[in-house]
């Protein structure tokens, strides 16, 4: 059984964000994940940096790169296309609704660390926050990425099963 294609009223582009030991490549890698806490709520989770795609960006890609220097103040390099969700999005984040059966497209790229400088952070989390938006860092193991409340759950299970797989899409060979 099928129905129509609900239409897509929001794209977000995510980093899964790795930061590599230089002096030893096959040690564990860091994920770089934002703790939020909003007003009000004493229950923290972790998001992935990034955010919404913007009518004045010309790809998903460079909404990942606009964000990422936004939030964190840096720079990524090997984008790969790792996972993408989609969930019910009726209303945006203003009150005011999408449509009565739209989706959210989450885009999830697989990325290492090029360099952060937290002084250079800026864009409405930073000059207007709605809550606590720190920067951490957790080890990309099943037990790092399964230590926190990582959202959406569907990424924390993806991520918790497919440690290796998120670090072969960074392999120097993979093309």
């Amino acid at each position: 059984m099928s129905g129509p294609v609900r239409p897509v009223v929001k794209r977000t582009a995510r980093a899964i964000l790795l930061e590599f030991d230089p002096a030893d490549p096959h040690a564990p890698a860091a994920l770089v994940l934002i703790r939020r806490v909003r007003p009000g709520s004493p229950h923290p989770y972790w998001i992935t940096p990034g955010g919404g795609v913007e009518p004045t960006d010309e790809t998903v890609v460079a909404a990942l790169h606009r964000e990422v220097d936004e939030e964190l103040g840096g720079k990524v390099t090997d984008v790969v296309p790792a996972f993408v969700d989609t969930v019910a999005h009726s209303h945006h984040e203003d009150g005011t609704p999408a449509h009565p059966h739209g989706v959210k497209v989450q885009h999830f790229f697989a990325c290492r660390l090029a360099g952060m400088d937290e002084s250079r952070r800026h864009g409405p989390e930073v000059e207007r926050p709605n809550g606590e938006y720190a920067i951490v860092k957790v080890p990309f193991t099943r037990e790092g990425v399964t230590s926190v409340n990582v959202v959406p759950p569907s990424l924390r299970a993806y991520l918790a099963a497919n440690i290796e797989g998120v670090r072969a899409l960074l392999a120097p060979d993979l093309g």
